[in-house]
């Protein structure tokens, strides 16, 4: 729970504050001071008169009534002070920076829980424990540094590592990001990241409260509420970026199916984040330049002008952003014609516009206002450095006023930290913000620019016999890998077409099937789980002799039970496949079909169940989109009838939650149908 208490305490005690500023005790005292708190701040210390300028008492029990105790004494002291506080001086908000708990030992894991059920009895707010505190406007209530910048308009961090939180900070002021609040949860025993989340979310005031929240995220503990609050935060029009850190799974895992090869932990983070329209991120620096680019002003176009007085950092940028999917169109005609006759001989304007190292204040002036008035650009970059030639000051001048004046966004690169730094601090002062690397900028633009919004939660049931798909799961008596037929019926109930095949043990049965369909065909040996592995799959099967010798030789392959037959189809080799992750549920992965999808790993991942919006998101961020729409005269896939069959298959997961692992590998695609030729369906039943 999140109070009053925790957020305007008009009191606080610090429970082992101290003299020492080079320890957490101390460190806290001095930034409460040091941050203009307000209220009245307590110090308990036995062994201390005075604190910092403030009268120290030696025991808690001397307190007064207080509103919130930071606790930066030894885990094992915590729990009875807590009991203490809570139930004789009416404290209602904790926030315990001291170590030593659940994240060490099982003995710490019982004095935090202990910790929980005072707090619990009592309605504290708990923050912690192992955490370096709480930073609000209100209360510096953090041992550590630096102190960003803060303001209403800056941004809400939420991080789950409080070392990591600094090193964040330590990247985010350095580009003169500002701060409105940082949340370092700790173990977050009671509060954690989808708890602040929450009280943003329900608390939210438009005119009031910051639209940019950044979180580093160690552990998802409650997927559907960061799912339900990030999304409404971002409906409401807040930004969201995150790192979810730790998604990562060190060698290979043995599993029965392609996608149980693939999907992984960070599979099911990536589909919700793409559901909740939170910009992922994968570095301090691409959280902290994502910050950046969001509190620049928004557009929607992929079109940038480039300026710049090197040509080097422009043609980086250029490459970077390409490789984005975004653009840097040339620019001709008339209006960049009247521009280079104003710019010194030289320069080039073709974009990026480079207006050379003696290109001054006056020239950048220039070649932004052209940029502004150009309809097919939509933002500018501006790359600006020392070349020791000119007054930067008056040309970070010139590029305050643009940024205030445009109505498109201006980025601003400033390379020259070091040799520039006085300048380029005085232009953070002013409340800019600055991308010191552009390819460091392009990449987060890119992950900005790619990262859809928020998918609708409801779910499509057209064209699926949800009746039908709980008949046949409730009809299965057995755990595992379940019969071809079950496979085909359940396709069938869900609407996912499928090519006609027939089962047998039997070789005639098989061989009057196939001269009624007629040849060529597909053979597939039955039982074992990696057919191409032990040579159970036959291809281009054109005449009865040759598959009457297939199905003797199948039959011999070890777990054999029988030999499937099937049509042989042409077309673009796909794959859908799912997974179940635990409290995430079912990540839906779809891709490059055949040996593709295990060898390129090109595969999108989306949480069931899944929008037609969502679908076509995760079939446009495939690297091989390309092969996908048709390339070198190659006819491209029927994208809508792809879109639908995993809208279909999200819905069957959706309503037949005991399958645990499936894979639709190959579905046949060409330009009017896409079709499922080989499936492998796992259940498991908790009855069973």
């Amino acid at each position: 729970m999140i109070n009053k208490e925790l957020l305007q305490p008009t009191s606080i005690v610090v429970i082992g504050g101290s003299n020492n500023v080079h320890k957490p005790g101390g460190a806290v005292v001095r930034n409460l001071l040091s941050g203009g708190y307000q209220g009245t701040l307590r110090v308990v210390n036995p062994k201390e008169d005075e604190v910092q300028g403030i009268k120290a008492f030696h025991d808690a029990r001397e307190l007064p009534p207080t509103d919130l105790a930071i606790l930066v004494v030894a885990a094992k002291y915590c729990p009875d002070y807590i009991q203490l506080l809570a139930a004789e001086k009416q404290v209602r908000a904790f926030i315990i920076i001291s170590a030593g708990f659940s994240e060490e030992t099982h003995e710490g894991a019982l004095l935090e829980q202990r910790i929980l059920d005072i707090c619990e009895q009592y309605g504290c707010a708990l923050i912690g424990p192992n955490c370096i505190g709480l930073l609000t406007r209100w209360h510096h209530s953090v041992f550590t540094k630096p102190i960003p910048t803060l303001n209403p308009q800056g941004v809400d961090f939420i991080s789950g590592s409080g070392a990591t939180a600094v090193f964040i900070l330590e990247s985010a002021v350095t580009k003169g990001l500002p701060f409105n609040s940082v949340w370092s949860i700790g173990n977050g025993k009671q509060i954690g990241i989808e708890t602040v989340l929450e009280y943003m979310d329900e608390h939210f005031d438009a005119e009031r409260d910051s639209k940019v929240k950044l979180l580093y995220i160690e552990n998802i503990s409650d997927p559907d509420k960061l799912l339900y609050h990030a999304t409404s935060l971002i409906r409401k029009g807040c930004r969201i970026a995150a790192i979810k850190a730790g998604a990562s799974e060190s060698g290979s895992r043995a599993a029965s199916s392609h996608t149980g090869a693939i999907a992984s932990s960070d599979s099911a983070v990536e589909a919700l984040f793409r559901k909740a329209g939170i910009v992922r991120c994968f570095s301090r620096e691409e959280l902290t330049t994502v910050g950046c680019i969001f509190t620049l002003p928004r557009f929607r176009g992929k079109n940038f002008a480039i300026i710049t007085h090197a040509g080097g950092p422009g043609v980086m940028l250029t490459d970077a952003l390409s490789k984005g999917g975004m653009q840097v169109p040339p620019l001709t005609g008339a209006v960049a014609d009247e521009l280079k006759s104003k710019l010194l001989p030289g320069s080039s304007v073709s974009n990026p516009i480079d207006i050379l190292a003696t290109g001054g204040a006056e020239h950048l002036a220039l070649a932004i206002d052209y940029c502004e008035r150009m309809d097919d650009i939509d933002a500018i970059m501006v790359i600006f450095g020392t070349p020791g030639l000119v007054k930067i000051f008056e040309v970070y001048d010139v590029l305050h006023k643009k940024i205030q004046e445009c109505l498109k966004p201006i980025f601003p690169i400033l390379p020259s930290v070091s040799t520039a730094g006085p300048e380029v601090q005085e232009f953070l002062k002013r409340g800019h913000v600055n991308f010191s690397d552009e390819v460091t900028l392009a990449t987060a633009l890119t992950q900005v620019m790619k990262t859809p919004a928020p998918a609708e939660q409801s779910v499509v049931v057209n064209g699926v016999d949800v009746p039908r798909i709980r008949r046949i799961i409730d009809g299965m008596a057995d755990n595992g890998y379940i019969l071809p037929q079950q496979v085909h019926d359940l396709l069938s109930a869900a609407g996912i077409p499928t090519v006609p095949e027939f089962v047998s043990e039997q070789k005639e049965e098989v061989l009057v099937f196939a001269d009624r369909v007629g040849y060529p065909v597909v053979a597939k040996v039955v039982g074992p789980v990696h057919k191409s592995d032990v040579g159970g799959v036959a291809l281009n099967i054109r005449s009865r002799e040759v598959l009457s010798a297939e199905f003797d030789r199948m039959m011999q392959i070890q777990d054999a039970t029988a030999v499937m037959v099937q049509k042989m189809l042409k077309g673009t080799e796909l794959f859908i496949g799912a997974k179940y992750e635990e409290r995430f549920g079912h990540v839906v992965l779809c891709g490059l079909g055949g040996i593709f999808v295990e060898v390129l790993r090109d595969v999108s991942s989306g949480l069931a169940p899944l929008s037609y919006e969502e679908a076509y998101s995760m079939i446009h961020s495939l690297r091989a989109y390309k092969i996908l729409k048709g390339t070198r005269g190659q006819q491209g896939i029927n994208e809508r009838r792809y879109a639908e069959i995993i809208v279909r298959l999200s819905t069957l997961l959706r309503f037949a939650t005991e399958i645990k692992e499936m894979d639709i590998n190959p579905l046949l695609a060409d330009g009017d149908d896409v079709i499922a030729v080989d499936a492998r369906i796992r259940i498991e039943k908790g009855d069973a």
